[in-house]
């Protein structure tokens, strides 16, 4: 039972927070273990957040729930879909009152390994900080966490989720911090690695064809030379993330766009960030179309045009394009990257009961 007392605080806007003793809920954390890939790196350690049993599942119920938006339509799965590797397959997110973002939805698979920074421009570096972002972004769900804070001290469903996964004893203390770190420890959990690549190349129990054997190895194998190097290996490193936690300026947008969307100068203020964007992982990227930070490439096959083109001169852009630029590779071998890529799809994730809506389960 849940004892509630009387005690009210009605100094916020007239809203009010109800304080209720918690502390007859049972409290007994037991430590959440993530299955890893046998070639993926130990999780890295979070000793101010540890993983939780409960502490991930109320990061799953407040991932799924709209009430974390000012309206409760929109969720953080409004724009990361299970089934689209956790992207939107839109070429900019749409937010609350069908607002228009500045930017796509980026997949946020293993984002536990993200070392050097998050979002598009690597304005934070913790998955703690990234989630309450979206929360107070006007354009994406448009709330204030002091009214956030007063919902979920309302709900009972949350009265009892905070208090089994951090053992607090009263709602008045459910705080921004503990559901960014309830968001955070969920978004951990989140591993993408049991693509066909994986199981060829490191389980060795489902060969890749030749076609896409080839494909791969033109991006991603350096020392080959029966075919010429497409140059993917630099910025998508397989090991094994296929991403090398780069900000980097990629031909995309010309000088009169870059002054417009800067990207990464809008943090550092150094002129040869503007342009930059992180370079994503290219793990399930047949199924995140729309392609770069705005969406702009349809298809894989665009993107592959893009590089091979050489992309927009502009005074930071990434050196690699002039290589790519005067590659000579045939239709064939352009179709097997793109067969490589393919395979790079882990569809496992997509209906992973340990990552979908625990409200319609």
């Amino acid at each position: 039972m849940v004892a509630i007392s009387c005690q009210r605080d009605d100094d916020d806007n007239g809203g009010g927070v109800i304080s209720i003793d918690l502390s007859s809920i049972d409290y007994d954390p037991q430590a959440y273990e993530v299955d890893l890939p046998a070639h993926f790196p130990p999780l890295p350690a979070n000793d101010e957040n540890p993983l939780t049993v409960d502490g991930v599942d109320l990061g799953r119920h407040l991932f799924y729930d709209p009430i974390l938006s000012r309206d409760s339509t929109i969720s953080c799965a409004s724009c990361h879909r299970q089934e689209l590797a956790f992207t939107d397959g839109l070429k900019k997110s749409i937010g609350i009152d069908g607002r228009v973002g500045e930017r796509s939805a980026m997949s946020i698979v293993n984002m536990a390994w993200a070392d050097n920074g998050l979002f598009w421009d690597g304005r934070v570096t913790t998955l703690e900080e990234l989630s309450l972002h979206p929360i107070e972004d006007p354009v994406e769900m448009d709330e204030k966490l002091p009214n956030l804070v007063r919902k979920l001290q309302r709900n009972e469903l949350y009265q009892e989720k905070f208090r089994k996964a951090f053992g607090i004893n009263n709602t008045s203390e459910i705080t921004p911090e503990l559901i960014a770190k309830g968001l955070a420890q969920f978004q951990r959990t989140i591993v993408s690695g049991n693509s066909k690549i994986d199981r060829d190349l490191y389980l060795q129990i489902d060969f890749l064809t030749g076609e896409e054997l080839d494909g791969f190895t033109m991006m991603f194998v350096e020392e080959d030379r029966v075919f010429e190097d497409a140059e993917c290996v630099h910025c998508h490193n397989p090991g094994p993330f296929f991403t090398g936690n780069q900000y980097l300026h990629n031909g995309l947008i010309s000088e009169s766009e870059a002054a417009q969307n800067p990207g990464r100068y809008l943090v550092t203020n150094v002129n040869r960030d503007i342009g930059r964007f992180r370079a994503p992982t290219l793990r399930n990227i047949a199924i995140t179309a729309p392609y770069m930070h705005d969406g702009r490439l349809e298809t894989l096959e665009d993107v592959l045009d893009h590089y091979f083109s050489g992309g927009h001169p502009h005074p930071n852009r990434d050196p690699l394009l002039s290589m790519q630029a005067v590659t000579n590779f045939t239709q064939e071998h352009r179709e097997a990257m793109i067969q490589a890529l393919h395979a790079l799809t882990d569809t496992t994730l997509l209906s992973d009961p340990r990552y979908s809506n625990p409200f319609e389960n």
